[in-house]
């Protein structure tokens, strides 16, 4: 089942790419426990834009390297959802299945949920290293809600991009339940806590955390760039729509 959503005027200050930016109509596919990513990727979108959601079913506990061959597959199949949608590109907004799949076989599920959807396709742990890149970002503060297993391979993905976490905060949720209760404030608290002299920027991992309402005060109070899985998606569906022709 396909869930639509439109930014309408009740959505908060936009802060991504400005007001003269053409709408965007995307196709967003996240796991069935995000309630997340929907609202804030439409917020940080140019406004008017819309989103249409294709939910990939999850069991209680959070992914693991074990889950992934399961949902990865899962995940491919559910493309053709996408297929007859008139969109101009598809998020893949999982971004833990993204770092833990590594960059390869990332970039391998955004081909086949390409040729599936017959759409562009943006992943949200290909977005992650593409904004660290573009700000120049290569010792961060990293705050995730992740297990310390899924830590490991998130800094081994983030290395192999060239970026050093020189600080990681964890709330270490075992459960989607444990994920879906942090909080903003919390996560604001562990960003301020992470951070530490001579980071050039501070990331917050996970596309289930809230992070729009507090990033654009902890970059004033912090003085370096902060960004979330999220901000990052939409910063580049907008570039991508923008620098990418349709294919034919």
């Amino acid at each position: 089942m396909i869930e639509s959503r439109t930014a309408g005027p009740r959505e908060p200050e936009r802060r991504s790419t400005g007001a003269r930016d053409p709408a965007l109509t995307v196709g967003l596919m996240v796991p069935s426990n995000n309630t997340t990513m929907e609202p804030e990727l439409l917020a940080w979108l140019p406004e008017g834009s819309s989103c249409r959601t294709v939910r990939v079913p999850r069991g209680k506990g959070t992914l693991t390297a074990a889950d992934l061959p399961e949902y990865l597959a899962h995940t491919v199949s559910l493309a053709k959802e996408l297929a007859d949608d008139d969109l101009e590109l598809v998020v893949y907004g999982c971004t833990a299945a993204g770092f833990l799949a590594g960059p390869a076989r990332d970039a391998e599920v955004a081909a086949q949920i390409a040729s599936i959807a017959r759409k562009r396709v943006v992943t949200t742990a290909g977005a992650m290293n593409a904004i660290l890149g573009h700000l120049g970002a290569r010792r961060i503060a990293l705050v995730t809600p992740y297990l310390d297993a899924v830590n490991e391979r998130l800094k081994a993905f983030l290395a192999d991009a060239g970026v050093q976490v020189e600080v990681l905060s964890s709330f270490r949720a075992q459960t989607v339940d444990e994920l879906a209760a942090i909080r903003s404030e919390q996560i604001r608290e562990r960003a301020r806590e992470a951070m530490t002299p001579g980071v050039d920027a501070v990331f917050i991992a996970c596309s289930q955390l809230p992070t729009y309402a507090i990033l654009a005060d902890l970059e004033r109070e912090l003085g370096v760039p902060v960004w979330s899985s999220i901000r990052a998606t939409a910063w580049q569906a907008t570039r991508t729509a923008e620098l990418v022709p349709s294919p034919s």
